[in-house]
């Protein structure tokens, strides 16, 4: 029954790093309670009495582990075990606490510890962002494991590609083992001691992030490892709103970004039975932004994920108190290039979050638990394009000394990144993308840059003209039978990641010669190409030779479309950040997908939205830079899904860079009894024929709107809360669409409604 079900079901849930208080009480299924201090048991026990499924959360890469550092655990100080830059300093989460070497001895102290919240009862416990910094890989701890893996001396990652690219395989090899070990050591003493099987996973930021920041982590890899139960995809504004350039505009694009992240991270638990939960946040650490923004953004990354209809679980936010108890600005204030987030302040005009923002919010946290529905389908082309990625490109973010000059073309990208996240008319840089174009070196620094131009280039000039593109896990190919077949058309480069086997381009060649349509994008010129790796020892300049002579074209195929046995491959020899840089190469680019395709009988009409029938409900986004600057229109009957009061309305027009959720009440015309939307958790709903009674509960001051659907009009309705006091009530009838609309001020107490027909 739509938003009425059981918190087994673990639909919707939240971090908190505290006990049990009113104003976060939502109505969830879950809460993870976050550390391991002296505190959690109390704070366990206080959800668990409040009906919450309880997990703990804490961090595997860094977290309030001091007495470990200091040598109170075992006699042994372990700061070796912070990661060090190449200059000898710890990188630091804050001043006092640096992200960890994951040892085997930090494993076993992190195990220990966790102990005892599987004692205290959570069901399930999760280690968050096993994070290992790009530029780190210098501390003794770190040196250490590499003799031990690899037999031989350590090499300092900056001197080389292959040694760079070596200790990044290694950083990613180290979490995956300590996630292995805690992980299998934790479901053991759960299941020893208590006889309980303990759930086990993992919250990380995706890969398209991860690469983009330069941050090694597992990704891919935490597939290989049996006691890991799934993942959260921990995406937020704050990942998605880091800017990239199409057609030359160096900007934020939020939506686009957080359609690409959600999208990697469904592949994570795609045809493995994990499960994986989709985060929002209504707010961010930094103070730099206004309310208006924060819930612009929001609202950008919550309609992205809902345009993956493979996941249907959630984490509505991390720390609700801070979004609660936060002041943040109302008008945009300008800061300069040289402040850092640590030294903003509140501006005088700072406010708490508005009471329509926080209902706002209520009702997207219950929505989001009425989206396991069976049947849905883009407007437009439906998926079956992909674009593909893989965990090696974590592992060569940034050219070792030698091979650029870096820093010109990253300051000059930063400065402009500054001017055009408070521009509302963002700029481009003629000038610097004529010097990218024209010099190779000023290429490489561009694409080591954070703007990650090679990915965003070949993707957002697609999405942008309404085709929904998904990142695709190379890594997978050799993991699962037919991981390909889902898609008909896929684009690949190997200037920015590298195939780890022969047996993936084997796999992609007869997946191309069976009907398979393959764009290849790239020249050659990635200093990475030079790495010893296995083309090389089989004679090949790079992977992609390897790949074309598989496929009948010899070792350099000019460009063009070439038909191989049953499919197709499309070569273009360009460095693909290139794509990025100007409106005649996007439209070019744009021409020959869309060539491609109709050679495959898929008729790609270019539209600037992206618009997903899931169920009843309509989720749709239109974006700028696109086609056309009309609005799209919506003409039915709705129920407006971000209005507060569900208001129904019978035509929607979304402009460019809007977005909606409508509810089609076409979709439910013979049906008499749904909740339409609530702010509100609804435990139950019980019609007779002369009337109904429901148990309901929100968090402290809300004010808590339902709509419902009924069978028959209401001529009175009535509530008391769970002390036995009346509740004011307001509500009303629509006849249309045979819905009663009801709203009280909500004080965190279970509330029992009685109508009467």
């Amino acid at each position: 029954m739509a938003y009425i079900h059981d918190r087994k079901e673990e639909l919707t849930g939240f971090q908190h790093g505290g006990g049990y208080v009113p104003e976060i009480d939502f109505g969830h299924d879950f809460v993870m309670v976050y550390g391991i201090g002296p505190k959690m048991p109390e704070c366990i026990k206080q959800f668990k009495d409040k009906g919450y499924v309880v997990h703990l959360m804490t961090g595997i890469a860094w977290g309030q582990y001091q007495d470990y550092l200091d040598g109170k655990v075992d006699g042994r100080e372990h700061w070796d075990e912070s990661q060090y830059d190449r200059y000898g300093k710890p990188v630091l989460h804050n001043p006092t606490i640096p992200y960890m070497v994951p040892t085997i001895s930090f494993g076993e102290y992190l195990t220990e510890r966790m102990k005892i919240a599987v004692d205290a009862g959570v069901e399930a416990i999760h280690v968050e962002e096993p994070e290992f910094f790009e530029w780190s890989g210098y501390s003794p701890a770190f040196k250490r494991e590499w003799e031990i893996y690899y037999h031989e001396p350590w090499v300092a990652p900056h001197t080389s590609t292959d040694a760079h690219y070596k200790a990044s395989k290694l950083k990613s090899y180290l979490y995956a083992r300590i996630i292995t070990r805690v992980s299998g050591a934790l479901k053991e003493y759960a299941k020893v001691k208590y006889n309980r099987d303990l759930r086990f996973y993992v919250p990380t930021h995706s890969l398209v992030n991860y690469t983009q920041w330069k941050v090694v982590s597992p990704e891919a890899g935490l597939i290989d490892i049996p006691t890991v139960d799934g993942c959260i995809a921990q995406i937020w504004s704050g990942t998605s709103r880091e800017a990239n350039v199409y057609n030359g505009i160096y900007k934020e694009r939020t939506f686009e970004t957080a359609f690409l992240e959600y999208g990697i991270m469904q592949e994570l638990v795609k045809g493995t039975g994990r499960r994986m939960w989709f985060l929002h946040d209504p707010i961010e650490d930094s103070p730099k932004y206004t309310w208006e923004n924060y819930e612009y953004n929001y609202l950008k990354t919550v309609i992205a994920s809902l345009l993956h209809p493979g996941i249907h679980h959630y984490e509505i936010c991390p720390w609700p108190t801070r979004f609660l108890n936060c002041k943040r600005p109302m008008a945009q204030p300008y800061w300069t290039p040289e402040q850092k987030d640590e030294t903003m302040v509140e501006t005088e005009d700072s406010k708490f979050i508005t009471p329509r923002y926080t209902t706002l919010l209520s009702s997207v946290f219950q929505l989001l638990s009425d989206m396991d529905q069976e049947e849905y389908a883009f407007e437009g082309v439906n998926s079956g394009v992909g674009v593909l990625m893989a965990d090696s490109g974590l592992f060569q973010r940034t050219m070792p000394d030698g091979v650029v000059n870096e820093g010109a073309i990253n300051q000059r990208l930063a400065a402009i990144k500054h001017r055009n996240s408070f521009d509302y008319a963002p700029k481009r840089d003629d000038e610097l993308m004529e010097i990218i174009a024209q010099n190779d070196e000023a290429l490489f620094d561009f694409e080591q840059s954070t703007a990650f131009p090679s990915f965003y280039g070949m993707v957002v000039p697609l999405l942008k003209y309404g085709l929904p593109v998904r990142p695709v896990q190379l890594d997978n190919i050799k993991r699962f039978t037919g991981y390909l077949n889902d898609y008909k058309t896929l684009i690949l480069s190997y200037e920015y990641m590298k195939p780890e086997a022969p047996d993936i381009n084997m796999a992609i060649a007869t997946w191309v010669m069976q009907g398979g349509n393959l764009i290849y994008i790239g020249d050659g010129s990635d200093p990475y190409h030079n790495i010893d790796m296995w083309w090389k020892t089989a004679g090949f300049n790079n992977p992609a030779e390897h790949l074309f002579e598989l496929l009948g074209l010899g070792k350099t195929p000019a460009d063009g479309t070439y038909k191989v046995s049953e499919g197709l491959i499309t070569v273009i020899n360009t460095a693909p950040a290139r794509l990025s840089l100007s409106e005649k190469v996007s439209e070019n680019y744009r021409e020959t997908v869309k060539a491609v395709l109709k050679e495959k009988g898929e008729n790609w009409e270019y539209r600037n939205d992206l618009t997903l029938h899931r169920g009843p409900y309509i989720i749709s986004s239109v974006m700028d830079e696109s086609i056309t600057d009309e609005p799209k229109v919506f003409k039915g009957l709705f129920a407006d899904m971000l209005d507060n009061e569900y208001k129904v309305i019978k035509e929607k027009s979304v402009k460019p860079d809007e977005n909606t959720i409508l509810f089609d009440f076409g979709k439910i015309e013979d049906v008499d009894f749904r909740i339409i939307g609530t702010a509100t958790r609804i435990f139950n709903f019980d019609i007779t024929e002369g009337g109904f009674k429901a148990e309901m509960k929100a968090a402290d001051r809300i004010k808590s709107f339902t709509r419902v659907r009924l069978p028959k009009a209401v001529t009175a309705l009535s509530a008391t809360d769970e002390d036995g006091n009346e509740v004011e009530l307001t509500w009303n009838w629509d006849e249309e669409t045979r819905t009663l609309l009801y709203s009280y001020n909500s004080k965190a107490k279970l509330v029992t409604l009685t109508g009467k027909f």
